[in-house]
């Protein structure tokens, strides 16, 4: 009698031993191919866009700290940088209405949802408020304004009015286009608290 190869006269062992080869590069693969790409990422100066804010970041900066803005009631607006307020505005054209009451409740819920810091954010309005748009106890109605209409960028969008964040020293720094994600406006102002 002859000698046989063991693996011939055995087919399930051979099987077996492809399949754990198999296991084995899966589970290389399952931590290698992840640092690969993080490398590669990184190497190419690729960021996720987790890390980037949802607004788009203004360049240069509007300055509004010069003017001289009032409420509806006549009172004037004060800047007041030390008290460290951030400020949620909108300015819409004369005549939004419907547009304006789903923003003005999508707002107050990003209000809201600062909880404990909800008292360092303000949300202004220009100009006249729609009947049935939310009233927020953070809210301030400006009188209309047109120098302030003129230093906020593309404020005249066809498809709605747009929203800005103002820094605590008056200077804008991010717009959101109409029909904008409004978690995206909530993530962007929760990193900016707790940077001040």
């Amino acid at each position: 009698m002859t000698d046989s190869d063991p693996s011939a006269a055995d087919p399930v062992s051979h099987r077996q031993r492809n399949r754990n080869r198999l296991v084995l590069l899966l589970i290389a693969a399952f931590f290698f191919v992840p640092m690969l790409v993080a490398g590669i990422l990184r190497f190419t100066d690729h960021h996720p866009a987790v890390n980037r804010q949802h607004g788009e970041l203004l360049e240069p900066k509007p300055d509004l700290r010069a003017l001289n803005l009032r409420l509806a009631d006549g009172q004037p607006y004060a800047w007041n940088p030390q008290a460290r307020i951030w400020r949620i505005t909108v300015a819409p054209q004369p005549g939004c209405a419907r547009r304006c009451v789903r923003l003005s409740r999508q707002l107050d819920t990003v209000w809201q949802l600062f909880g404990k810091d909800a008292d360092r954010v303000e949300l202004l309005w220009l100009g006249e408020l729609p009947a049935g748009a939310a009233r927020p106890a953070s809210l301030r109605v400006l009188a209309p304004s047109p120098e302030l209409r003129a230093r906020l960028p593309r404020t005249d969008d066809p498809a709605g009015p747009p929203v800005y964040v103002i820094d605590p020293n008056g200077f804008v720094i991010l717009r959101y286009p109409p029909g904008f994600e409004p978690g995206g406006l909530r993530a962007d102002l929760a990193k900016l608290l707790k940077l001040m």
